[in-house]
C-alpha cells in the first residue's frame, strides 16, 4: 500500500528498485537455464535467439540501474522500456514450464 507521506522520489525508489532487482534475478536465472540445457521443443537457433534477447535485456537493465543509482533513484524508467522486459520474462517462464512438463511426461 502506498504511503502518502513519502516524497515522490522516495516513492519512486521504493517501487522501482525492487522491480529492477526482480528483472535482474529472472534474466540471470533464464540465461543460466538456456545456457545449460538443450530444449527439445526449440531449435538451436530459437534457443540462441532467446538467449541473445536476454543478454540484450540484461545490458539495457544494467544501464537503467546505473542511471537509477547515479541519480540516487531520482530517474524513472519509461513503461516502453519495462514492458518488453516483462514480456521476455513471461516468455522465459513459459519455456521453463514447458521444459518441466515435457520432462515429467
Amino acid at each position: 500500500m502506498r504511503d502518502s507521506n513519502l516524497p515522490g522520489a522516495e516513492l519512486l525508489k521504493s517501487l522501482l528498485e525492487p522491480l529492477l532487482e526482480d528483472f535482474d534475478f529472472w534474466f540471470a536465472r533464464s540465461r543460466d537455464f538456456l545456457e545449460t540445457r538443450q530444449l527439445s521443443f526449440m531449435s538451436e537457433q530459437e534457443q540462441k535467439d532467446l538467449l541473445l534477447q536476454i543478454k540484450q535485456a540484461q545490458n539495457e537493465l544494467n544501464t537503467a540501474k546505473m542511471l537509477f543509482n547515479a541519480t540516487d533513484g531520482q530517474v524513472g524508467i519509461d513503461m516502453a522500456t519495462i514492458k518488453p522486459w516483462h514480456d521476455l520474462v513471461t516468455k522465459c517462464w513459459n519455456v521453463v514450464m514447458r521444459f518441466h512438463q515435457e520432462k515429467d511426461e
